[in-house]
């Protein structure tokens, strides 16, 4: 593979950290969905008809919603390092040839180039 491929020496370190980010972000949004669920049983609120605003309902799928893109986030990032350790990150599954530098700042656990993107 080319300097061109790789974005740095040591891919699985970026990748490490974009996970952290990941899982910090995935914890911050259980807690959002969990405090709503736990104001929700404590009010007498019927947000549900309340003009004035989003409902409680609403806020707890938005949240859920995020929850849900960090997790499949998560699994993109534990299918990258995988592939950090058997030697095929940064190749196109398509066509395998590098995936430039660039593509692969900009979606660390991309598996494809960019003429073969979905």
């Amino acid at each position: 593979m080319t300097d061109d491929a790789h974005p740095q020496a040591d891919p699985g370190a970026r990748l490490r950290a974009r996970l952290a980010e990941v899982e910090d972000r995935l914890a911050a949004q259980r807690r959002a969905v969990d405090g709503i669920v736990e104001s929700a049983r404590d009010s007498n609120a019927d947000d549900e008809h309340d003009p004035e605003g989003a409902t409680l309902a609403w806020e707890r799928q938005q949240a859920a919603a995020l929850a849900v893109e960090a997790e499949r986030e998560r699994d993109q990032l534990h299918a990258a390092l995988d592939r950090v350790a058997d030697g095929t990150y940064g190749v196109c599954e398509v066509c395998g040839r590098p995936i430039p530098a660039a593509r692969l700042e900009v979606r660390p656990a991309t598996t494809r180039c960019v003429e073969h993107a979905r």
